[in-house]
């Protein structure tokens, strides 16, 4: 043990020596975690819309006003003809066009039924999508609500549901709730895999790692002293991140903090001998950094981060189950959103164990190899 302590010591000491270091392992993430919840927002806002009106009536007009109301829509133009609203798409000037034929008001009125066309820009296919739901489910509302003024004693029709929902877990749809725990494991990976992946590299560059190899320093000893480190450095950023979370956005933890913290323990492990493994294979800092990044982008596309993981192709949900980040970030948002218990998250913990001891051992294994 004295051996894992002295060894410790100069790990510790090598780290708080380098001044240029702390910035990027305390500051960065902090700074990161402040900035990109308040980007990363799926909700779609401030649609832009072009109105084309050939009727020019009394309800065409409180129509408008009630998408534009609506806080969705922003109404870019109102003109009586395509052409001009197409040619504001083509110079992404808009979103999508309404275009609302003439007789619209009498045809409301006579026969009890009109119809409006949508055209939607797809280059951005979420946008066009949402904002097209959003403007049909305003036409909607705007239907029924001149329904209930017309006849405000018709009973309902036979055959009709009403649906009452409630969301769960995040009943105000804030996407920050969703988004920041997942965000938060990033940040620890991304700090955890690419320091760790540069830390046995280094010592090749500098020629130090000679010097270990002819000392009685045994290599799990070595790989310990590597990984330790780096491990209370997670712990710290996490710690970090969990009081950044609290104070600015608001976020408590509904499940047990302690079972939070022997995930991450575990998780730590996983991939910090991840970034060890690595390098143990690269000859160079620079060809350690890119093969680390190359993996990182991987696991951040891959994690259910952005993108539901039920969503994707069978060979991509293989590829992602694969990878140590999809199973913590979906822990973080079970315990914190669900207050989920060890028996909900038992097999990604199982997930986790696994990563660790394969992606340790075979740190330590390559490395009595290349040695």
């Amino acid at each position: 043990m004295r051996t894992l302590r002295l060894l410790l010591e100069k790990e510790f000491r090598q780290i708080f020596r380098d001044k240029g270091l702390l910035p990027i392992i305390f500051v960065m993430p902090m700074m990161q975690l402040l900035i990109m919840p308040l980007a990363a927002n799926f909700d779609v806002k401030n649609i832009n819309l072009a109105v084309v009106d050939r009727d020019h009536s009394t309800y065409t007009q409180q129509m408008v006003s009630r998408i534009a109301s609506s806080g969705y829509f922003h109404v870019t133009g109102y003109y009586t003809d395509y052409t001009p609203a197409r040619q504001q798409i083509e110079r992404e000037k808009a979103d999508i066009i309404l275009e609302i034929p003439a007789h619209f008001e009498v045809d409301l009125v006579k026969e009890n039924k009109a119809s409006v066309y949508v055209a939607a820009d797809a280059i951005n296919g979420t946008k066009a999508g949402l904002g097209s739901a959003y403007l049909n489910t305003i036409l909607t509302d705007f239907n029924n609500e001149i329904r209930m003024k017309w006849l405000p004693d018709a009973a309902p029709r036979p055959g009709t549901i009403d649906v009452t929902f409630s969301n769960w877990f995040n009943p105000n749809m804030n996407y920050r709730l969703y988004m920041v725990p997942g965000i938060l494991v990033l940040l620890v990976t991304m700090v955890g895999g690419f320091i760790a992946a540069l830390n046995i590299v280094k010592e090749k560059e500098i020629g130090t790692i000679e010097q270990i190899n002819v000392t009685p320093v045994k290599k799990w000893q070595f790989i310990l002293g590597k990984l330790i480190p780096f491990w209370v450095i997670g712990m710290v950023d996490f710690t970090l991140g969990l009081l950044l979370a609290r104070f600015v956005y608001g976020i408590i933890p509904l499940g047990s903090l302690l079972l939070l913290y022997g995930f991450l323990a575990v998780y730590l492990v996983a991939l910090l001998g991840f970034g060890l493994l690595i390098s143990t294979y690269s000859d160079n800092q620079l060809q350690a950094m890119f093969v680390a990044f190359f993996f990182i982008m991987i696991f951040m596309l891959m994690s259910g981060l952005f993108v539901s993981v039920d969503n994707m192709p069978k060979w991509a949900k293989m590829i992602a189950n694969l990878t140590p980040v999809t199973h913590f970030i979906d822990v973080m948002r079970m315990v914190v959103l669900k207050g989920s218990r060890f028996a909900d998250i038992k097999m990604q913990f199982l997930y986790e164990l696994a990563f660790a001891v394969v992606l340790n051992g075979w740190a330590i294994w390559n490395y009595r190899k290349t040695a």
